[in-house]
C-alpha cells in the first residue's frame, strides 16, 4: 500500500534483501494486513473514518494533511485501515437502492443495479482509473532527481476513492431528490439542475484526484491533472445549448442494464 519505495541497484554481500526488495516485502506485508483487517470491525475506526468522508467536502486538503502524518508516522501514505472503504460500501448500496426506488424497479431489478454498481462502475472502473493514473504519474509526473521513488498502485486506489465519495453522494444520493419532480421533467430547469449536479460531482473527482497526488512531494507538473476542468465546463454548456439531460441518459441506461 505504500506510495512509494526506494530503489537500490544490487544486493548486499552477506545475503541481506537489497533495500527495495525490503520495501516490496514491507509493502506486501502491510497489504495483507490490510485485507486481513476487512474481517475484523472492531479494529476498525469508523469515527475516523466518518472524518474523512466529511472533509472530503468540506476540507479536502485536510485529507491529505493526514496522509502526510501516516507517512512519518507509519511510514505509508496509503490508508492502513479499511473502515473507509467499508463505509463507502455501505454507502454505496444504501444509494444505490435509493435510486432503485425512485426509478421505480422491483427487488430484483434493484439487486441487479446494485451489484452492476459495485462491481463494474465502482470497482471495475476503480481499478482501470487507478491503473491509468499509476502509469501516467510514474511514468511522466516523478521528478528527475527522485528517480528512486514510485507511486504504488495501492495509493493511487486509494486516491481513486477519495474522489469517488464525493462523487457518489452528489449524484446517487443528493440528485434523488431532484430526479422525479424536477430533473426528468424535460423542461430547462430539469437539465440545467441535473447536469450542474454533474458538473459538481465531476469537478469534485477532479480536484480530489489532483489534491492526492500533488501531496506527493516527489512528483512534479501535477497541475495538468486540473486540465480536465476546461473541456468539462465545455461540455456543460453545450450540454445546455443542445438540451442534453445526463441524469435522464443514466437513468434510461440503468433501466436498460437491468432488463
Amino acid at each position: 500500500m505504500l506510495p512509494s519505495t526506494s530503489v537500490s541497484s544490487s544486493l548486499q554481500g552477506n545475503g541481506v534483501l537489497n533495500s527495495r526488495d525490503a520495501a516490496r516485502h514491507t509493502a506486501g506485508a502491510k497489504r495483507y494486513k490490510y485485507l486481513r483487517r476487512l474481517f475484523r470491525f472492531r479494529q476498525m475506526d469508523f469515527e475516523f473514518a466518518a472524518w474523512q468522508m466529511l472533509y472530503l467536502f468540506t476540507s479536502p486538503q485536510r485529507v491529505y494533511r493526514n496522509f502526510h502524518y501516516r507517512k512519518q508516522t507509519k511510514d505509508q501514505w496509503a490508508r492502513d485501515d479499511p473502515a473507509f472503504l467499508v463505509l463507502l460500501s455501505v454507502w454505496l448500496c444504501v444509494s444505490t437502492i435509493g435510486f432503485g426506488f425512485v426509478l421505480d424497479m422491483g427487488f430484483f431489478e434493484t439487486i441487479k443495479l446494485l451489484l452492476w454498481v459495485v462491481f463494474i462502475d465502482c470497482v471495475g472502473v476503480g481499478l482501470l482509473i487507478s491503473t491509468l493514473m499509476w502509469f501516467i504519474s510514474n511514468k511522466y509526473l516523478v521528478k528527475r532527481q527522485s528517480r528512486d521513488y514510485d507511486v504504488e498502485w495501492g495509493y493511487a486506489f486509494d486516491v481513486h476513492l477519495n474522489a469517488f465519495y464525493p462523487l457518489l453522494v452528489i449524484l446517487h444520493f443528493i440528485q434523488l431528490f431532484f430526479i422525479n419532480h424536477v430533473i426528468l421533467t424535460d423542461t430547462f430547469i430539469g437539465y440545467l439542475v441535473g447536469n450542474t449536479l454533474w458538473l459538481i460531482a465531476v469537478g469534485y473527482y477532479i480536484y480530489v484526484t489532483f489534491l492526492g497526488y500533488s501531496a506527493l512531494p516527489f512528483l512534479k507538473n501535477t497541475v495538468i491533472l486540473l486540465y480536465p476542468f476546461a473541456p468539462l465546463v465545455v461540455l456543460y454548456g453545450l450540454s445546455l445549448a443542445l438540451g442534453w439531460n445526463f441524469t435522464h441518459m443514466l437513468c434510461s441506461f440503468y433501466k436498460y442494464r437491468v432488463k
